[in-house]
């Protein structure tokens, strides 16, 4: 079951600031610096303050939320294998909100040239649909043309969204198929169990979120699964939003 969070609402817009503080105070205490992509920022801090008003603490929105006789394996923010593991070896945490000094600049560079993606000139061929669905990462482009190719006919396959619904409502990619926000994700992907054997493209914000996902699918007998690299803030095509 996909829970809904009125972004509008007071308790939301309360909790958000209250998050944002948070996040600050990571900042402070493990010498950190913000994602200078500040995309990033907003979506993990909204997905935090989600999570605080649903489970009652910040559990991180980039992991799927186990409820039950499993929760001590859910991760907290500011989570220990992000501050043991991941920031010392990669300089940023699974998410992407935290990093240290030397990778946000290295960010900084990056951005450049993600904002630079042109769109395709041409169409794709049915060899270079399935040399696409193939890879196990695609960029904005490829995505764009592919979505195209099935406009067409020349190609099949799921567009899944792992963010979570109110960035859903937002904003999408025209021609997403489902909404499998990764903090539900056992209870979201059931009407994706009898189509394993398609093809099926995963993204979120940043790209983070859908390459867990991705893993998680494939473990689940899905036979192809492709992250989209850099997520929707990469992507260059039409978007849409509303509830709907």
């Amino acid at each position: 079951m996909i829970k809904k969070i009125d972004l509008n609402s007071e308790e939301f817009q309360i909790e958000l600031e209250l998050t944002k503080h948070f996040t600050l105070k990571v900042l402070e205490e493990h010498n950190l610096v913000f994602n200078p992509d500040n995309e990033v920022n907003e979506s993990i801090q909204m997905g935090l303050a989600r999570n605080k008003l649903i489970y009652g603490k910040r559990y991180c929105p980039c992991f799927m939320v186990i409820e039950e006789t499993e929760s001590e394996k859910n991760r907290l923010c500011p989570c220990e294998p992000a501050l043991n593991i991941e920031i010392p070896q990669n300089g940023t945490c699974h998410c992407g909100i935290y990093c240290t000094k030397v990778k946000a600049q290295e960010i900084l560079l990056n951005i450049d040239t993600k904002d630079a993606i042109a769109t395709h000139s041409r169409g794709l061929t049915k060899d270079e649909c399935k040399e696409l669905l193939n890879k196990d990462e695609i960029n904005s482009i490829e995505l764009e043309a592919l979505l195209e190719a099935r406009e067409i006919g020349y190609v099949n396959f799921n567009l899944v969204d792992t963010r979570e619904w109110m960035e859903w409502v937002q904003a999408r990619i025209k021609g997403v198929d489902y909404l499998v926000p990764t903090t539900s994700f056992y209870s979201s992907i059931e009407p994706l169990n009898n189509q394993k054997e398609l093809p099926t493209i995963v993204y979120c914000h940043s790209g983070s979120r859908s390459a867990y996902c991705q893993r998680i699918m494939l473990s689940m007998g899905f036979k192809k699964v492709i992250n989209l690299d850099y997520g929707i803030m990469s992507f260059r095509g039409e978007m849409i939003s509303g509830k709907d």
